[in-house]
């Protein structure tokens, strides 16, 4: 196995990340752990899903045994509250806050014509509304960070018709995300990166609203994702700062080539490519 050699350590950081009840949200928390970082987890699902494994408790209890520290905080980020809540638990639990990360998401995938304008609102209200309003009200504590860090898991700003044409609604709410990052970390001198996948996730959104069964077998398993992520957040800090980036480009990057473990048994030709990714 592969190693990157971390320019610095997330060793007692406090990490805040949206969602990380479950999927690629909980990968990258014990990825974290893994190095002692502290994890504050803002997360609605407070009982089982009746389909999905896992509550926040629960993700609370892997990020311990992972070798972390975690606060678990039942929360919705489109509830100004809530997310006051989850930064003043961060700064009395672990004394601040080091790094944000912005997971929380929502997908819809209909055409312009076609979607209910209740999920369109729903869509921006979590993606982009809920990344803006994390991203700023942990803004006094990331600047008050010796190595602070924002990390958005939203798409490059590609403006061709094959990305804006696939599904503008969604598009455009994910868009807002990596905007709202890029943006308030650019404006208060903050590290900020955006983070993507070149192919799908094994998630619940891939298993349950996008190609089922199948597409989930021939998905990408979420460590890619987290093993990305830690890339990014333990980089010298100017090196991925105002970029959007691919996962597995910043994998490369970190010298990492062999991504079969990321997809044991599928054939790399069957992987399902992400629909946004050219």
């Amino acid at each position: 196995m592969e190693y990157f050699v971390a320019e610095s350590s997330l060793h007692n950081k406090a990490v805040l990340i949206s969602g990380g009840s479950r999927g690629i949200g909980l990968a990258i928390a014990k990825r974290l752990a893994q190095d002692g970082a502290n994890i504050v987890l803002l997360a609605k699902t407070a009982q089982p899903h009746p389909k999905l494994p896992g509550t926040v408790y629960t993700a609370a209890d892997e990020i311990r045994e992972a070798g972390g520290q975690a606060l678990p905080v039942v929360g919705d980020v489109r509830e100004e509250s809530d997310i006051q809540a989850a930064v003043d638990g961060a700064v009395e639990e672990f004394g601040g806050i080091d790094v944000v990360i912005n997971n929380a998401s929502a997908i819809n995938l209909e055409p312009a014509a076609d979607i209910d304008m209740k999920r369109y609102d729903l869509m921006h209200d979590i993606n982009a509304r809920g990344t803006f309003l994390l991203t700023r009200t942990a803004l006094p504590h990331l600047k008050a960070s010796a190595d602070p860090r924002i990390l958005s898991l939203s798409p490059p700003l590609n403006m061709s018709p094959k990305w804006l044409g696939a599904a503008p609604a969604y598009m455009m709410a994910k868009y807002g995300m990596s905007l709202a990052a890029l943006g308030i970390g650019a404006q208060n001198t903050i590290p900020a990166t955006c983070l993507w996948p070149k192919t799908t996730i094994q998630t619940a959104a891939v298993q349950y609203a996008l190609g089922g069964t199948t597409m989930y077998e021939r998905s990408r398993t979420p460590e890619v994702y987290s093993d990305a992520a830690h890339v990014v957040l333990t980089a010298e800090p100017s090196r991925y700062a105002g970029r959007t980036m691919l996962c597995e480009d910043v994998l490369e990057d970190a010298g990492i080539t062999d991504f079969a473990k990321y997809s044991p048994g599928v054939d790399p030709a069957d992987l399902e490519k992400d629909i946004f990714v050219d």
